[in-house]
């Protein structure tokens, strides 16, 4: 089933965020969100995670659905490795075997033993990226995931994601379109109008 929005609106502090926002994301399929900053990405999948209520409008096909995200910050345990942050959302199966698989195809070396603290930006960001896709999910959030990562572990990354999230709803803020095209997702754009 679907994922639809029907005339969302939310406003803060008297400032209206979205008006009227009607889409839809097609279930076990990448959709990616575009538009100028600003004009509500954020805002809109916050609301769809259920982080935040909307003002008014209807959300159909995400009730009872398991919500896994990538948000801007990484919201690592900073004193934690990068495997106990992994495993912490984890079900019983997967190994500390199966996570540091994950993060070999993601690029990621040289973190055993370490907390993410002193990891570096880039690798913060694929523990986070990991983490998200080793959790038991239906529909997964991914808000400008591979931002600050160099062109050449952007396709490592963007490839990592696209392989494991096959036959999955993804949402996906970017700015880019080369993500959107190396992602292979359908795109819509949240313009300030809506």
């Amino acid at each position: 089933m679907s994922i639809k929005m029907k005339n969302i609106c939310k406003s803060f502090n008297g400032q209206q965020v979205l008006s009227d926002v009607s889409m839809s994301f097609s279930e076990g399929k990448i959709t990616c969100i575009m538009g100028a900053s600003g004009v509500g990405k954020t805002t809109l999948i916050n609301i769809l995670m259920g982080l935040w209520e909307a003002d008014s409008g209807e959300i159909t096909g995400i009730n009872n659905k398991k919500i896994s995200a990538v948000f801007q910050e990484d919201r690592l345990i900073e004193h934690w490795d990068a495997i106990k942050n992994i495993l912490l959302v984890c079900s019983g199966n997967v190994t500390d075997e199966i996570v540091k698989k994950h993060l070999e195809d993601i690029g990621l070396v040289d973190y055993e033993g370490k907390p993410v603290r002193a990891l570096s930006g880039g690798m913060r960001r694929r523990v986070a990226i990991v983490r998200a896709i080793l959790s038991e999910y239906d529909i997964l959030f991914m808000d400008e995931p591979f931002k600050g990562l160099d062109e050449k572990l952007k396709n490592q990354v963007v490839n990592y994601v696209r392989e494991n999230t096959k036959g999955k709803t993804l949402i996906v803020i970017t700015h880019d379109r080369d993500e959107v095209a190396m992602l292979g997702g359908e795109l819509v754009y949240l313009n300030s109008r809506q």
